[in-house]
Parts: structure tokens; C-alpha cells; sequence
């Protein structure tokens, strides 16, 4: 081994024995990845990439528009026909009946829409046998991921960067010694190649794959452009052989027609950004993607104190490995988890200019022609969670892409509102795909019939607004969407008992028994009316619109029937233990440890039920929330996130925190992907889980800025800066020995201050004692701490 090699191998030993790798900000192993589960994931928003490290590496790729096919319109045109039939059979009692003419008369046709297909793999075979001292890692700050190794005296490294700038991955591949690279590189798909061809003509090393869905929509053209310092490249079929290089670089995009009117657009754009990339070069490349992702990613820290004795110096799976039977040692898990989110999200969901597309079930990441769920976007809780910590983590950018494809949603939606209910606004049920297909999906009475998706995905535009003020994103994107949605809302609804009342409808994925003087008695159905969930969702969207009129000075329709309406929506029942009721009435159980939180949304992501608002309701939904668990629910990862961030709202911060040892004991797969307590991943845990931490820490719903509201004694001492609060605040907090030390509050807009501390401490506002909501100037600095 020469010099340079022998530096540079002892410096990345010696980088594992010293445990330089900072355990909240670092995801390494000292073994090559052995499936999609432990491979490390980088991406710029619209490209995903997952690096192995094994001797013949896969990289496995992914852009976010390549779907299984194109629309398809699968709306039954018998739908309107008995709209009437159901609501009257389950007004009447008859539960079973009701869904027996509502699933062949109401689901969709084909009962699937498309779903998210991979791009495929770029494969390099280096002819290795053996990988020394092997150490691979995913910087969750910078985004990017790398590998090295030492094979015959050489040692190897490799790295993977998602620029978002330019819009491509690029690899750097390299030996420290002269010569020492011998690569084949190619592109590689299993299904549904139309041309795939390695050139080395007109000076540039190139493989170009073209492929569809198996129908001429989607069509894509991806490339990968190879410069090799110090060696040759040569090209046979679709394979180019690199020999006797030092250094290899790799730059990467694929484009897929669902963004160009034409084939030849895409391959166009496509040119347009690997000339760019190759004419920057990968160091410059790396600098602007690492400085991209280091603005967002580091607008927010988190410390919860060091973990125990060399608990956090650990790789990552055995860290994982340990937690399970000691998690009070490895507070810094807490941390890069919390990291990895919000990591993830950055990498799967960032404005790539028109028609971009959101975080799906598995973000961006995807190896599989028949992905688990159809990696789709299911709208009854997993895109939602998706974004919860969007704005509270100072991420606003990131949802960019849901406004995109609500949008594209709502015009499908409009002619589903039309055929299914004869109404007018957009109505979505439980999944869409990237073509925003409408139509009720599966074929169950729990998850078929449920026709307020699309109001659920709406809620979210107001609290963009209440984050981040801006006035015209409210009139020109939001306003358009709650205003369809209400109008659906107004139609679709009827009154039943003194209440505006949905029906057929369903509380999601879960069922009952039907009472013994309904029919059938006995069975498990899942179709009723006035489940809480809806009347929760109602409520809520009707106060959205009322605030957004009020806001935009608007008098249409939409401002008065939706003070009307609201003040006709059931509001939440309790039950014979005191529990939030999930349905009408109290109906036996089929799931008392149902995943779903469903009922409780009004606590969380809503605010109806939190204690603040109304002790009463908050105390009711507590005590269902215990119930759920006492019977086994939060037994997923996005079901144990949910979890976290209802006791948050409840103050239970002891519970909260039980819940996230419970999580990281239990979902987080070896390359900390969320999963259902094992494979297949499931994107949405993560988010979930970084938004439900975020929740101990800082509330801001019900315009109150809740500082520490649900602080575990697990964490007596720690900080958190860069979180933002509803109003536009942007806010830090120190705390130690269980107590507030400080908080910095900074007013981005010059909104109206109302603030709470802890269990409700005095307090003191840049030295004044605090008596009520103060007025604040915009970039004005406000300092908490206690009298």
C-alpha cells in the first residue's frame, strides 16, 4: 500500500475505534447491506437512491413519476343509483344489507389504481472477492452516504450524493492507489425495457435505458454519464468496463413523460441536466448538494443528552440491537431518529417544479414491481403523517409537492363527486395514485366507502398558512381546494338527528358488531353513518374555511353555509367507560387494539379534544387512548407514532416517552426505516415518529405557543432550537433538572404572542412577568424564562 492509501486507510479505522461518528447524526455499519432493508438512502426530492457497499454493488434507483401505468378511470357508474338505498337502510338499522349493495354498487372498478414502480439498478462490479474492514455510513445532515473498504492492500471508497440544485445523483468511486479501478458499470431493469445501450462516442462514456410501463405511459429515458481519471473506458452492448482508473465518477438522472407533453421533451431535459452536471463536475456537485441540504436539515437541532458510557459509538444495528433491552442507555437513538425523519423527508419530497410529487408509502424507495400497498398514497392516515412534521420541524418547503398533487386530485376528484354522489366540490376516498384516481379502492366495508380523503388532505392547507402567514398561498393554492371540498361537504351531508351527518361512510380500516336489534346482529361490518372521525374532519374543515374567509375578506357562499353547518356537526360522545365514542353509538368491539387512532384526531393532528381546549374531551380521549393500548394498539410504527403524539396532547409526556422506547425496541429496520414491526418498510413511522417527539417539546394549536408541554422525566436536561410554532414563531428552548432555563422566541410575521409554560409555570418575557398575549413586531426577539 502506498502512502496516500496507508493515510487514508488508518484515518477511516481510526475513525471507527475512536467513535468520531456523532450517534444522533450518523447511520453506520461495519457490514455491506443484505437487502432493501439495510441499504442507506440518499434523494433530491424526485430521484431516490439506495447504496449497498456489497463487492458488486447495486445501487437501486427510483424517480417518483414511473407508475405502473397511466389513469385509469375506475369510477362505478352505478354509484349515484343507490346512494339513496344505503343512507336509507343504514338510517333504518339495516348495517349489512347497507354494504352488500353498497360494495359492487360504490367500489371502484378495477378495485386498484396504479401503483409506484422502481427505475432499476446501476450496477458496478469491481471483481472483488472480500471487503476489509469494511465501514459504510448515511450523513442524516449533509444527505449523502458513503462506504470504504480494503480488498488486496487497496482501500476503496465510494459515495452517493442527491444534488436537488442540478436535479441528479452522482457517485464518486475511488482507490488509493494508482490504477487500482476496474469496473463494469450498467443499468439494469427487470421488466419493461424498451432500449438499453453503453456508448463511448461524441467524447461522452454513457448508458442509456429506456423503458415504459408495459403501455406507452409512463414512458422514461435514464442515463448514466462515467468519467474516469487515470484509466480507459470501453463499451460492449450495455456494459461499460472501466480499467486501471483512480478515480470514476458517476452522474445519473432518469425522466419519466408524466411531467413532459412528449418523449423527446423528457430525453431533452434529461441532456440538459447531465450536461450541467458534467460540466460542474462531482466535487462541485457535492458541495452544492451537501450546502442544499445543510440549509434545511439544519435549521432545527436536537439534543437530549449523551447516551451512556460508548452506547451511541456502537454501529447503528447493534445500537439497535442493545436498545431493545436497554433503552434508557442510548438517549442519541431518540436523536438520529428523530434526524433520520426529518432526513427522509428532505430526500422524498421537494419542489421539482411543476407536478411534483410527494412522499409516498415508502417515500421515494422502492425495489419492487408489486410494492407492499402498492406504495400508493393512502390518504385515510399514511400521506398525512407523511407531513406532520413539515412545518413544525421548519420544513415548509417539503410540502411543495402535497399542494401539487392535491391539486391534480381535486380535478379528478370533481368528476367523482359528480358521477358517484351527484355533488358538486371533489370527494377522494382512501388511496390515490399519481394521477389522483378518485375512486374507492379494495373491496371492504372497514376502508372502501369512505368518501372524505380528500377533506382530510385539505386540513393541511390551512396549517400551512397558520405556519407560515403567507397570504398567497392561501388565496391562489388553498382557498380553490377547501372551497371544492366544502362544497362537496354541503351536498353530501344530510341531516340525521338535528346533525349534518355522512353516510355511507366508515371509520377507517376498523369495524363493529352490529347490535342485536340491527341486522345482521352479530356480523362485523364497517359501513354506518356519523362515524366520530368524519364529524371530527367536518368540524374542523368548516372552521378552515370560516378562517380563511375571514382572513381573505372573502363573503361567498362558502363563508355562510359553513358557520351554518358547523354549527350543526355532532360534536364527540363518550361512552359507557367514559371513552371518545368511535361510531353513533357504542357498538361492541371487534378491535379493541385497533391501529387506528381514528376517532382521536380531534386530538391529534386536530385540537377539538386537547386540554386547553376542552378538559372534558381531552380526559374522555385519554381514557380510550389507554384502552387502545391496554388491547395492543400502536402495533405499527405509524400506529406507535400516533401514539406519541396523542399523549404529547394529552401532557403525558411519561406515556409519550414509554411509546418511544416502544418504537425504537420494535419498528426501525437495520437501515432505520420504519416498518410494521418487520419488513416491508413503511415510510410514514418516520415522520410520524419525528413529528410526535417534536410534540414533547413544543404546541402551538388553538393559538397558544405551549413551550415544554409534555417534557418526560426520562429527559431532565436538553434543547431544541430551530422548531416553529403556529403564527410564524420561530422558537428555541433550553431546559435542565426538569424545568424550563430559557426559551428565544423569534416573530417571523409580528403575529399576536399567547404563551404557556410547562403545567402552566409563571414566567417572565424579556424580564416583564407575563399576564396575557403580548403583541409582537416582526423579527422581533422575545426571551422566556421563569419568574
Amino acid at each position: 500500500m502506498g502512502l496516500q492509501g496507508f493515510i487514508f486507510s488508518f484515518l477511516s479505522l481510526a475513525l471507527l475505534v475512536s467513535g468520531q461518528y456523532d450517534g444522533s447524526r450518523y447511520a453506520w455499519y461495519t457490514s455491506a447491506a443484505t437487502d432493501f432493508n439495510s441499504a442507506l438512502p440518499v434523494g433530491n426530492g424526485r430521484l431516490g437512491g439506495l447504496m449497498y457497499c456489497t463487492p458488486t454493488e447495486r445501487v437501486s434507483l427510483n424517480e417518483n413519476s414511473i407508475w405502473s401505468g397511466p389513469f385509469l378511470n375506475r369510477l362505478n357508474p352505478n354509484a349515484k343509483s343507490v346512494l339513496t338505498e344505503v343512507r336509507s337502510m343504514l338510517e333504518s338499522g339495516n348495517i349489512t344489507g347497507a354494504g352488500q349493495v353498497a360494495l359492487p354498487n360504490m367500489a371502484g372498478n378495477p378495485n386498484s389504481p396504479q401503483h409506484y414502480t422502481p427505475l432499476g439498478q446501476l450496477n458496478l462490479d469491481f471483481g472483488h472477492s472480500s471487503q476489509g474492514s469494511l465501514n459504510r455510513w448515511l450523513d442524516t445532515y449533509q444527505g449523502n452516504s458513503g462506504c470504504s473498504y480494503i480488498y488486496n492492500g487497496v482501500n476503496y471508497t465510494r459515495e452517493i450524493i442527491a444534488n436537488y440544485p442540478t436535479g441528479v445523483l452522482a457517485m464518486r468511486l475511488q482507490a488509493s492507489q494508482a490504477g487500482q479501478l476496474n469496473i463494469k458499470i450498467s443499468l439494469s431493469r427487470l421488466q419493461n425495457v424498451i432500449s438499453n445501450t453503453a456508448s463511448t462516442s461524441g467524447g461522452a462514456n454513457s448508458i442509456v435505458m429506456k423503458g415504459n410501463s408495459g403501455g406507452s405511459n409512463p414512458y422514461f429515458a435514464a442515463e448514466a454519464q462515467v468519467i474516469a481519471s487515470g484509466g480507459s473506458v470501453s463499451a460492449s452492448g450495455s456494459t461499460l468496463s472501466v480499467s486501471g482508473a483512480t478515480t470514476v465518477d458517476i452522474f445519473f438522472d432518469a425522466e419519466a413523460s408524466y411531467r413532459y407533453s412528449t418523449e423527446a421533451a423528457a430525453e431533452t431535459e434529461l441532456t440538459r441536466k447531465l450536461s450541467s452536471a458534467t460540466s460542474q463536475g462531482y466535487q462541485a456537485l457535492r458541495t452544492a448538494a451537501i450546502a442544499d441540504n445543510t440549509a434545511l436539515v439544519g435549521r432545527v437541532s436536537l439534543n437530549l443528552g449523551s447516551s451512556s458510557g460508548s452506547a451511541a459509538n456502537q454501529p447503528t444495528d447493534k445500537r439497535l440491537s442493545n436498545y431493545k433491552s436497554n433503552p434508557g442507555n442510548d438517549v442519541q437513538l431518540v436523536t438520529l431518529m428523530y434526524n433520520m425523519g426529518r432526513h427522509l423527508l428532505v430526500a422524498s419530497s421537494r419542489d421539482t417544479g411543476p407536478l411534483s410529487l410527494p412522499a409516498n408509502l415508502q417515500g421515494i424507495w422502492n425495489e419492487d414491481f408489486n410494492p407492499a400497498w402498492g406504495s400508493k398514497y393512502t390518504i385515510n392516515i399514511n400521506l398525512e403523517m407523511n407531513y406532520w412534521h413539515a412545518e413544525t420541524t421548519n420544513l415548509a418547503e417539503t410540502t411543495k409537492p402535497f399542494w401539487d398533487l392535491l391539486a391534480v386530485a381535486k380535478t379528478r376528484g370533481e368528476l367523482a363527486a359528480s358521477s358517484m354522489y351527484g355533488c358538486s366540490g371533489f370527494v377522494l376516498h382512501h388511496n390515490i395514485d399519481c394521477w389522483g384516481d378518485p375512486a374507492p379502492v379494495d373491496y371492504g366495508t372497514p376502508y372502501t366507502i369512505w368518501p372524505l380523503g380528500g377533506v382530510w388532505l385539505s386540513t393541511h392547507l390551512m396549517e400551512h398558512y397558520r405556519f407560515t402567514g403567507n397570504k398567497t398561498f392561501l388565496q391562489e393554492t388553498a382557498w380553490p381546494i377547501l372551497q371544492s371540498a366544502a362544497d362537496f361537504c354541503f351536498c353530501y351531508t344530510f341531516l340525521w338527528n338535528g346533525y349534518y351527518t355522512t353516510g355511507p361512510s366508515l371509520s377507517p380500516e376498523n369495524s363493529f358488531i352490529v347490535p342485536s336489534n340491527e341486522s345482521k346482529a352479530g356480523n362485523a361490518e364497517g359501513i354506518d353513518i356519523s362515524p366520530t372521525m368524519d364529524n371530527s374532519l367536518l368540524y374542523q374543515l368548516f372552521s378552515d374555511v370560516i378562517e380563511a374567509c375571514q382572513i381573505l375578506g372573502l363573503t361567498s357562499s362558502e363563508c355562510s353555509n359553513a358557520k351554518n353547518y358547523l354549527s350543526k356537526i355532532k360534536p364527540p360522545q363518550t361512552g359507557s367507560y367514559g371513552q371518545i365514542l368511535e361510531w353513533r353509538q357504542e357498538y361492541g368491539e371487534t378491535e379493541p387494539g385497533m391501529r387506528h387512532l381514528s376517532p382521536l384526531f380531534g386530538l391529534y393532528p386536530g385540537s377539538q379534544m386537547t386540554p386547553t381546549v376542552s378538559s372534558s374531551l381531552a380526559s374522555a380521549a385519554g381514557i380510550l387512548l389507554d384502552h387502545r393500548i391496554k388491547y395492543g394498539s400502536g402495533d405499527t410504527g405509524w400506529s406507535r407514532a400516533w401514539v406519541i403524539a396523542c399523549y404529547a396532547r394529552l401532557f403525558n409526556g411519561n406515556s409519550a416517552w414509554n411509546s418511544v422506547q416502544t418504537y425504537l425496541q420494535t419498528f426501525p429496520l437495520t437501515n432505520l426505516f420504519n416498518s410494521n414491526n418487520g419488513p416491508p418498510m413503511q415510510i410514514d413511522g418516520n415522520f410520524g415518529f419525528t413529528a410526535g417527539v417534536t410534540e414533547l417539546f413544543l404546541q402551538s394549536h388553538a393559538n397558544l405557543v405551549h413551550i415544554l408541554p409534555a417534557l418526560p422525566s426520562s429527559v431532565p436536561t436538553g434543547s431544541v432550537t430551530g422548531l416553529v410554532a403556529r403564527g410564524g414563531f420561530k422558537v428555541d428552548i433550553h431546559w435542565s433538572n426538569g424545568v424550563l432555563g430559557s426559551a428565544t422566541i423569534t416573530s417571523n410575521l409580528g403575529s399576536t404572542l399567547a404563551l404557556r409554560v410547562a403545567n402552566g409555570s409563571s414566567f417572565q418575557v424579556n424580564g416583564q412577568t407575563y399576564s396575557g398575549a403580548i403583541g409582537t413586531k416582526a423579527g422581533g426577539v422575545y426571551n422566556v424564562i421563569l419568574q
